[in-house]
């Protein structure tokens, strides 16, 4: 191995990285410094410091970072109404260029001259952070154990624990939880066992932060959010930061059993994966934003930016959020925001996010005595539609006239 004297270990505790910073220690010879970072996991993190305190690790990073995640990832994703294939809100993909982004900060402070991370080779998470390192740091050392290393299965994890004497979880010893999970603030997803079936329908004790649709409350809930240049920035008249609008819109939907997905998506890698998501607070907010956009912008505006989000979409999953696609795409989306202010009423009802009403009263497009199907009292001549439908037929009219089909 060429030398390296310190590296910076993306690190949470578990099985796999509690092995991987051994790894690093015995295979490397060099000072690991270890960075958590809590995105609202919903975790404990002190003892991932316990553990590497007992690793003899000098240096560690415990950083909470709820609040730039949805200030500066979660929200500009979402004014983009952001889905990947149809479906899936990114939950994952949008969390990586955040803690890329952190890691690279902290080796430039404690003078690493490396990062790691414990992404296998199999799927988009290892893409994401390296993006994400080599934009922000071009001449970084990445070491991805699991594309080095012969340790390529749960039991061999477990035997080199048990023999460098790194603590296991009760749950590892007992065969361990059936799915491969990843939770934020955004989402939680489950992976793996029983889920590579994709023809098996999810047990329900899966699921870890919603009902199920059919145990959800039988009364509707309303919900009103009061939006400012895009971003939601109050609940119900109550004024919150990004991460408490987040934390808040997540207990709402899982008590209404929202924001269940179970997908078959595209790996950047190739490969197709099967996942189930839950994202309660995301589902609700697309929704809603969508709602607000529909009164507050401009027809081609909106008809641009559904034609651009896909793209978007596609450079978030597969890595390129510090790209510079991205960051112009994000200044085109941001500058479309500024009139997107207002308020929408949702109903959360088993399963269902319904919108029941929007109102601006300072951006609003929508016009009463133009839309309105009583006497518009000469707002409208309707009489003009007849040119413009004329002049629309016309190269249809033509090719008609030759026997085009």
């Amino acid at each position: 191995m060429s030398t390296v004297k310190k590296v910076v270990l993306a690190y949470s505790g578990g099985l796999d990285t509690s092995v991987i910073l051994k790894w690093l220690q015995d295979t490397y010879r060099c000072e690991v410094v270890t960075f958590t970072a809590d995105i609202g996991q919903g975790e404990e993190l002190e003892p991932a410091r316990i553990k590497a305190q007992k690793s003899g690790v000098k240096e560690i990073f415990i950083e909470d970072l709820r609040e730039e995640f949805v200030r500066d990832f979660v929200f500009p994703m979402f004014r983009a109404n952001a889905i990947y294939e149809g479906e899936y809100l990114l939950g994952t993909s949008i969390a990586r260029p955040l803690i890329a982004k952190r890691q690279i900060e902290i080796a430039r402070q404690v003078s690493a001259d490396a990062v790691s991370h414990g992404a296998t080779g199999k799927g988009n998470d290892q893409v994401r952070f390296e993006l994400g390192y080599y934009a922000l740091q071009p001449d970084i050392r990445v070491i991805a154990p699991w594309r080095e290393w012969d340790l390529n299965s749960r039991e061999t994890l477990l035997a080199y624990a048990e023999k460098h004497g790194i603590a296991i979880e009760m749950k590892h010893r007992e065969g361990g939880s059936p799915y491969s999970m990843d939770a934020n603030l955004l989402h939680i997803s489950f992976e793996g066992r029983a889920l590579e079936d994709p023809a098996q329908e999810p047990e329900e004790g899966m699921w870890r932060w919603t009902v199920s649709p059919e145990r959800a409350p039988d009364k509707a809930q309303y919900v009103e959010l009061e939006y400012r240049s895009g971003d939601i920035v109050a609940i119900d008249g109550r004024s919150m930061t990004p991460a408490q609008i987040l934390a808040a819109l997540n207990d709402l939907g899982g008590r209404h059993g929202i924001g269940r997905l179970d997908l078959v998506e595209n790996r950047y890698v190739g490969m197709k994966s099967r996942g189930c998501y839950e994202t309660p607070g995301g589902t609700i907010m697309l929704k809603a934003h969508r709602a607000i956009e529909s009164i507050t912008l401009d027809r081609e505006v909106a008809h641009l930016k559904d034609e651009l989000m896909p793209r978007y979409a596609s450079l978030i999953y597969n890595g390129y959020w510090w790209s510079p696609e991205r960051r112009m795409l994000q200044q085109m989306i941001d500058g479309s925001q500024a009139n997107v202010n207002g308020m929408v009423r949702v109903k959360l009802y088993k399963g269902n996010v319904i919108i029941v009403g929007r109102t601006s009263n300072t951006d609003s497009l929508f016009d009463t005595s133009i839309a309105t199907f009583e006497d518009d009292r000469g707002a409208y001549n309707q009489k003009d539609a007849e040119g413009f439908i004329r002049l629309n037929a016309l190269r249809m009219r033509i090719a008609s006239k030759l026997g085009r089909k």
